[in-house]
């Protein structure tokens, strides 16, 4: 399984663990749930990928992203206090379905002069500890069979 490691607290704004049902659904509509990922490099990659909680950020990292929260998702979304966002290790999984280049942006999350990778059916899921790299990188077999097992006791949704 293929996982990217992502900084809090961008990580926790794509999978928003806080959303379901009807309210996760009017978050994907309204653009509340972040659906690019910003990247200086570019990826033919597509399919589905874990997404891994990087395990630094500060807390200057998490201030600085309360300006770009607020033009992208207004005042609706509220972050979780800095010492409650987990990391280092997966919190979510998602479908990378397109890489777009800066020029041809559509989501108001899509940062000037980056690539975007498009993510479409983001879900969480309970954390499972796990050593991140950088770029795409294949989760270890434990951590594979761990997040498989709990798809199938129904601990992970998946395309719901």
């Amino acid at each position: 399984m293929k996982a990217l490691s992502i900084r809090q607290p961008w990580a926790w704004l794509i999978v928003r663990p806080d959303l379901t049902g009807t309210a996760r659904a009017a978050a994907v509509s309204s653009g509340e749930l972040k659906d690019i990922e910003n990247r200086s490099w570019p990826t033919r990659f597509r399919g589905r990928v874990l997404i891994h909680a990087a395990k630094g950020m500060t807390r200057a990292e998490y201030e600085d992203a309360e300006d770009p929260l607020y033009w992208c998702g207004g005042p609706t979304i509220e972050l979780p206090p800095f010492e409650q966002l987990q990391r280092g290790g997966i919190v979510g999984a998602a479908t990378i379905d397109a890489c777009i280049q800066s020029m041809h942006r559509s989501s108001k999350w899509h940062a000037d002069g980056c690539f975007g990778f498009h993510l479409v059916d983001t879900r969480p899921v309970p954390f499972v500890a796990c050593k991140g790299a950088l770029g795409f990188f294949d989760v270890p077999k434990e951590v594979a069979s761990h997040l498989r097992q709990m798809h199938d006791l129904g601990a992970i949704a998946c395309n719901t």
